[in-house]
């Protein structure tokens, strides 16, 4: 039990082990919709979208997080604007921006001299040096996406199913992505001092793809990848204590390793429940064995008149 306690007699490491928390959970709600309506492009497009506010809020001496938010809502509200107006796909507007801002940030970011440091920790992070504050920032952004998942839940079950059938139950499937990618971009905003925005994919991706391979509804999808996400924080700093790694990666390493390990063991699980069912003449019952959540939103659409 030493080796678990004794890094956390650090008060650095215990605010660590706080905020990293609260990303994880932030991570574990967003990300299952990501997951659900393949968006993982966005979340990465979204966090090098943030280089350029970060790199003009560094040279103007203003808070950096506050440009990293102002560069991503931007980047975002010009997503959906391409998007709405037709002539692009929703993937060719993101790569576009995805370069511009980009580009963007390095042209900025190659007049600061003294920029190098702080592009480390954009892109890998710096959970090591949260502050109180940044914790009750995170605590805030927590409430807020709680708040707006739990808003929109039928909102976004609806437009993943079927966006056509949305407007007959009284859905606004614009609203609906609107809300979803405010939702990614805070959670990679609030991911960025955790595990930087290179790695913040990882987190989004990671515990949810792991849990999804357990569970079949929605909210047990966000509860378990958010448990799965805490681990990931606990793992990677007690491996970072121990090992002299970076944090960040090692937290965002520690949850793609327990994704590998949550589709390795589910399907030794499989195997092991094909192999009785076969023993006990049932070989045709395999379907029927484990329903796979693969369109999990489809199972959790709500009826008409149910909220």
């Amino acid at each position: 039990m030493l080796l678990l306690s004794n890094p956390f007699s650090a008060d650095f490491m215990v605010r660590a082990l706080v905020g990293g928390t609260l990303v994880a959970v932030v991570c574990g709600v967003v990300g299952t919709w990501v997951v659900v309506r393949g968006m993982a492009f966005l979340g990465e497009a979204i966090g090098h979208g943030m280089l350029p506010g970060v790199a003009l809020a560094t040279v103007l001496g203003a808070p950096v997080l506050l440009g990293g938010a102002v560069s991503a809502a931007v980047m975002s509200a010009a997503i959906g604007s391409m998007q709405r107006s037709g002539r692009l796909s929703y993937d060719t507007a993101i790569g576009l921006l995805f370069v511009g801002m980009l580009s963007l940030g390095v042209i900025i970011v190659s007049h600061s001299a003294s920029f190098a440091t702080d592009a480390t920790a954009l892109l890998f992070g710096e959970v090591l040096a949260m502050q109180d504050s940044d914790v009750l920032l995170l605590a805030a952004a927590l409430v807020v996406t709680l708040v707006v998942a739990a808003a929109f839940h039928r909102s976004f079950v609806v437009t993943a199913f079927d966006p056509r059938i949305a407007h007959t139950l009284g859905v606004r499937p614009g609203a609906a992505q609107v809300a979803l990618v405010g939702l990614v971009t805070v959670a990679v905003v609030a991911s960025y001092q955790a595990v930087g925005t290179l790695l913040v994919v990882g987190l989004l991706l990671g515990p949810v793809v792991a849990a999804n391979r357990w569970t079949r509804r929605i909210p047990m999808t966000m509860v378990l990848a958010s448990a799965l996400g805490t681990l990931s924080v606990l793992v990677g700093l007690l491996v970072s204590w121990y090992a002299a790694t970076a944090a960040g990666a090692s937290i965002a390493c520690t949850a793609i390793l327990l994704a590998t390990s949550s589709a390795l063991l589910r399907g030794l699980v499989d195997r092991w429940r094909d192999r009785d069912l076969r023993d006990d003449g049932h070989g045709d019952a395999r379907a029927a064995v484990h329903d796979r959540p693969a369109d999990r939103a489809s199972a959790a659409v709500p009826q008409r008149g149910v909220s």
